[in-house]
Protein backbone atom coordinates (compact mmCIF):
# COMPACT_ATOMS: atom_id res chain seq x y z
CA UNK A 1 0.00 0.00 0.00
CA UNK A 2 1.54 3.28 -1.17
CA UNK A 3 1.85 5.82 1.65
CA UNK A 4 -0.54 8.25 0.15
CA UNK A 5 -3.14 5.52 0.23
CA UNK A 6 -2.37 5.22 4.51
CA UNK A 7 -2.00 9.22 4.97
CA UNK A 8 -5.41 9.51 2.64
CA UNK A 9 -7.89 6.49 3.67
CA UNK A 10 -11.11 7.97 2.26
CA UNK A 11 -9.25 8.64 -1.35
CA UNK A 12 -7.31 11.45 -3.14
CA UNK A 13 -7.80 14.16 -5.15
CA UNK A 14 -7.17 12.28 -7.91
CA UNK A 15 -9.73 9.02 -7.72
CA UNK A 16 -12.08 10.29 -10.34
CA UNK A 17 -8.94 10.38 -12.48
CA UNK A 18 -7.23 7.06 -11.49
CA UNK A 19 -10.48 5.15 -11.31
CA UNK A 20 -11.87 6.84 -14.63
CA UNK A 21 -12.88 3.90 -17.51
CA UNK A 22 -10.99 4.14 -20.70
CA UNK A 23 -11.71 0.59 -22.20
CA UNK A 24 -11.60 -2.76 -21.86
CA UNK A 25 -8.13 -5.15 -22.59
CA UNK A 26 -8.34 -7.80 -25.03
CA UNK A 27 -9.29 -10.23 -22.48
CA UNK A 28 -12.79 -8.33 -22.32
CA UNK A 29 -11.43 -6.89 -18.38
CA UNK A 30 -12.22 -3.01 -17.54
CA UNK A 31 -9.18 -0.81 -17.86
CA UNK A 32 -8.89 2.04 -15.68
CA UNK A 33 -6.14 4.79 -15.81
CA UNK A 34 -4.85 3.37 -12.60
CA UNK A 35 -4.37 -0.29 -14.45
CA UNK A 36 -2.77 1.25 -17.18
CA UNK A 37 -0.26 2.84 -14.70
CA UNK A 38 0.02 -0.37 -12.99
CA UNK A 39 0.75 -2.22 -16.57
CA UNK A 40 3.31 -0.19 -16.85
CA UNK A 41 5.14 0.03 -13.99
CA UNK A 42 4.19 3.22 -12.67
CA UNK A 43 3.34 4.63 -9.03
CA UNK A 44 -0.43 5.57 -9.75
CA UNK A 45 -0.73 8.84 -7.16
CA UNK A 46 2.80 9.63 -8.32
CA UNK A 47 2.39 9.54 -11.69
CA UNK A 48 -1.33 11.95 -11.33
CA UNK A 49 0.20 14.48 -8.79
CA UNK A 50 3.00 14.76 -12.05
CA UNK A 51 0.61 14.81 -14.41
CA UNK A 52 -1.42 17.75 -12.41
CA UNK A 53 1.68 19.78 -12.35
CA UNK A 54 2.27 20.06 -16.37
CA UNK A 55 0.62 21.93 -18.30
CA UNK A 56 -2.46 20.99 -20.21
CA UNK A 57 -0.33 20.24 -23.59
CA UNK A 58 2.35 18.14 -21.48
CA UNK A 59 0.09 16.25 -19.96
CA UNK A 60 -1.53 15.32 -22.61
CA UNK A 61 1.31 14.49 -24.58
CA UNK A 62 2.93 12.01 -21.84
CA UNK A 63 -0.27 10.79 -20.81
CA UNK A 64 -1.00 9.92 -24.47
CA UNK A 65 2.55 8.39 -24.90
CA UNK A 66 1.53 5.89 -21.54
CA UNK A 67 -1.33 4.69 -23.91
CA UNK A 68 0.28 4.09 -26.76
CA UNK A 69 2.38 1.97 -24.26
CA UNK A 70 -0.19 -0.14 -23.58
CA UNK A 71 0.03 -3.05 -26.03
CA UNK A 72 -3.04 -5.34 -24.87
CA UNK A 73 -5.73 -2.25 -25.96
CA UNK A 74 -5.70 -1.81 -29.49
CA UNK A 75 -8.71 0.46 -29.50
CA UNK A 76 -7.06 3.12 -26.59
CA UNK A 77 -3.97 3.62 -28.80
CA UNK A 78 -5.97 4.83 -31.93
CA UNK A 79 -8.04 7.67 -29.65
CA UNK A 80 -5.54 7.95 -26.91
CA UNK A 81 -5.58 11.44 -27.57
CA UNK A 82 -8.93 12.39 -27.67
CA UNK A 83 -9.33 9.99 -24.05
CA UNK A 84 -5.97 11.84 -22.44
CA UNK A 85 -7.89 15.30 -23.18
CA UNK A 86 -11.08 14.75 -21.78
CA UNK A 87 -9.55 12.68 -18.88
CA UNK A 88 -7.06 14.93 -18.07
CA UNK A 89 -10.53 17.53 -17.29
CA UNK A 90 -10.88 15.03 -14.27
CA UNK A 91 -7.34 15.91 -12.75
CA UNK A 92 -7.36 18.62 -9.63
CA UNK A 93 -5.90 22.09 -10.84
CA UNK A 94 -2.27 22.90 -9.40
CA UNK A 95 0.17 25.46 -9.48
CA UNK A 96 2.81 24.04 -12.14
CA UNK A 97 6.48 23.49 -11.79
CA UNK A 98 7.72 26.78 -12.90
CA UNK A 99 6.82 29.66 -10.35
CA UNK A 100 8.00 32.67 -11.32
CA UNK A 101 10.15 34.73 -9.33
CA UNK A 102 9.22 36.47 -5.87
CA UNK A 103 8.93 40.07 -6.66
CA UNK A 104 12.18 41.89 -5.55
CA UNK A 105 14.13 38.66 -6.26
CA UNK A 106 16.17 40.63 -8.97
CA UNK A 107 16.80 43.61 -7.91
CA UNK A 108 20.69 45.07 -7.25
CA UNK A 109 21.15 47.41 -4.89
CA UNK A 110 24.31 47.96 -5.80
CA UNK A 111 26.15 47.29 -9.47
CA UNK A 112 27.80 44.28 -9.75
CA UNK A 113 31.29 43.60 -9.71
CA UNK A 114 33.19 41.73 -11.88
CA UNK A 115 37.23 40.77 -10.50
CA UNK A 116 39.21 38.14 -12.48
CA UNK A 117 41.08 35.62 -10.25
CA UNK A 118 44.04 37.91 -13.03
CA UNK A 119 43.27 41.15 -10.82
CA UNK A 120 43.44 39.22 -7.38
CA UNK A 121 47.39 37.48 -7.93
CA UNK A 122 48.42 40.77 -9.53
CA UNK A 123 47.25 42.66 -6.16
CA UNK A 124 48.67 40.07 -4.07
CA UNK A 125 51.83 40.10 -5.88
CA UNK A 126 51.93 44.40 -5.38
CA UNK A 127 51.20 43.41 -2.16
CA UNK A 128 53.80 41.31 -1.31
CA UNK A 129 56.52 43.19 -3.06
CA UNK A 130 55.26 46.16 -0.73
CA UNK A 131 56.00 44.04 2.59
CA UNK A 132 58.92 42.85 1.24
CA UNK A 133 60.71 46.33 0.00
CA UNK A 134 59.23 47.47 3.50
CA UNK A 135 60.81 45.25 5.31
CA UNK A 136 64.36 45.35 3.74
CA UNK A 137 64.27 49.16 4.29
CA UNK A 138 63.15 49.43 7.66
Amino acid sequence: MPASDVLRPDGTDYDSFLFAEVGEDRSGALVTVLSVFARLGLEPCTEAQELALLGRRQAQARLTAHFSATTDMQALVLASENTAAKLLSLLPVRAPYHVSKPLGAGIRILPPVSISWTLIAVGGFVFLALIFYLAQTG
